[in-house]
């Protein structure tokens, strides 16, 4: 009786423990990230608050790095209180591609935070790992401004490596104050904001000030700056052009990437002086920099210092040589390309100035034409675009790519194996540009990343390829959108 006993003790502990794996097993396989479609999108998105979307293919590389943190942030902020929802698209499917043309999703993975049912939408500016998604989403689905009661409560917030912006109110309500939380609202994504009824908690600035007045702290320049129109388009001007800094910092420290982006995103002329900041002589060339940066100030250029070491992407970006530092690069807001390599401190203004003056030539360049070209994808430089692309009478698919670039070099072994498929058809020409260096004047392309890729039909139809990055895939978008070709004899004979 006592070994019959022991048997089933022992069967109901192995029970017990294949019941404890089932259920972990259970835990373990739950999808805390819901799948949404076009079918269920809108449906879901109304009935929340707040809900966070990632917008995804699943050929992306980064998408793929991105999936078990966002999972894991998933799983965390489900037990939040109230639980804070995250979902994904995949935008590659042809059905979804409408939600990504809506959502203005121009990579992936792209997130977006949607509010009020989906009425309200932001970027996700956030952290791409689990517990940066939980502490960023947590701050955004919480008071878009914080209350600032002591000098203690300013301390923990305010810091002295980013940008904070405070109101300072007499009383928590009327117009000045709803038009500070509205601004609050909408720029919560970029900035962190807080507001107080008593300047003397800040730690800079006026203290006797009764408000109200918006304060804005930054780690450069003046350190702070005060404001006091509370029109909400002048105080979103006001955040705007205070918190880039006079002159960008560009170099390995971490906490300056966040105004390397800010000046990168300005809609204003952006002119950028690369350099070896640890060099001999390199003082006078910055503080003649900066004298011409306070020159030009409020004159709709943005100003960077790149230090040498930290800028190669940069450089390779524009194409420069090590050889030419210093160099000053200007891209303009129209998007061309002014250069003067070698700069002295005192060259630095009297160009600008022809540059202000429309004297100094954009600077556009092209690689070398190769002298062979009988690889399976066709080589395209700036001085054959024209004749290789426009004028072949033929169906192209070009790359714009970088030869730095991570899913260009992935991307590169497919196109050639669809080169290969089009190798005796001479209709299809597969073609490739490195667009670090030659300057795409055409206004048909829009090149903001890499690899981008267009299609031209021998009719003259251009088309941006954002479909999967198989060979099955490539091929069969050229087929839905290939064109017969013109004999050239024909061509002629209509001239």
């Amino acid at each position: 009786m006592a070994k019959t006993v022991s048997v089933w003790v022992a069967l109901a502990v192995i029970a017990c423990y294949l019941t404890a794996i089932s259920a972990e097993e259970t835990v373990e396989s739950k999808e805390f990230v819901l799948t949404l479609d076009h079918s269920n999108f809108t449906d879901t998105v109304s009935k929340h608050d707040f809900i966070v979307v990632e917008f995804y293919a699943p050929w992306c590389g980064h998408c793929k790095s991105l999936a078990p943190e966002y999972e894991k942030a998933a799983s965390i902020l489900s037990k939040h209180d109230p639980p804070i929802t995250l979902a994904k698209v995949d935008a590659n499917e042809e059905a979804n591609k409408g939600l990504a043309n809506e959502y203005e999703v121009r990579g992936f993975p792209t997130l977006k935070i949607l509010r009020n049912g989906g009425k309200n939408v932001q970027e996700y500016k956030g952290p791409r790992e689990a517990d940066g998604i939980v502490e960023y989403l947590k701050k955004q689905s919480g008071p878009a401004s914080t209350e600032i009661k002591s000098a203690e409560d300013a301390s923990n917030f305010i810091g002295d490596k980013k940008i904070v912006i405070v109101g300072v109110f007499p009383k928590f309500s009327g117009e000045e104050f709803e038009s500070y939380m509205a601004l609050a609202e909408k720029l919560r994504s970029d900035y962190e904001f807080g507001h107080t009824l008593d300047a003397k908690h800040l730690p800079r600035g006026e203290s006797s000030v009764t408000g109200p007045v918006v304060r804005l702290f930054k780690p450069f320049d003046e350190l702070f700056v005060d404001f006091k129109d509370f029109n909400v388009e002048a105080l979103e001007k006001f955040v705007e052009e205070s918190s880039i800094p006079l002159v960008t910092l560009f170099n390995s420290d971490p906490s300056n990437h966040p105004f390397v982006i800010k000046f990168y995103n300005s809609p204003q002329d952006k002119v950028m002086l690369f350099a070896n900041l640890s060099g001999e002589g390199v003082e006078s060339l910055q503080s003649k920099y900066r004298e011409v940066a306070e020159q030009y100030k409020g004159q709709g250029s943005s100003f960077l210092l790149g230090d040498l070491e930290a800028s190669q992407a940069a450089f390779q970006y524009f194409g420069v040589k090590e050889s030419q530092v210093p160099v000053i690069i200007i891209l303009s807001n129209d998007g061309k390309k002014f250069l003067k390599a070698n700069v002295e401190a005192d060259q630095i203004a009297p160009w600008l100035k022809d540059y202000k003056d429309g004297k100094v030539a954009p600077y556009v360049k092209s690689e070398p034409i190769p002298v062979e070209n009988n690889q399976p994808v066709k080589v395209v430089v700036a001085d054959t675009l024209e004749d290789m692309v426009f004028k072949s009478g033929k169906n192209v698919l070009l790359e714009f790519y970088a030869p730095w670039c991570g899913h260009c070099k992935n991307l590169a072994q497919i196109l050639d194996e669809v080169a290969v498929h089009y190798e005796k058809d001479a209709d299809v020409l597969i073609a490739k540009l490195d667009a670090t260096e030659n300057d795409i004047e055409h206004p048909s392309f829009d090149v903001k990343g890499y690899p981008t890729v267009y299609f031209r039909s021998a009719a003259g139809n251009i088309t941006a390829y954002d479909g999967g990055r198989s060979k099955e895939d490539i091929i069969d978008f050229i087929e839905k959108n290939r064109d017969k070709t013109v004999p050239q004899e024909s061509v002629k004979d209509e001239l």
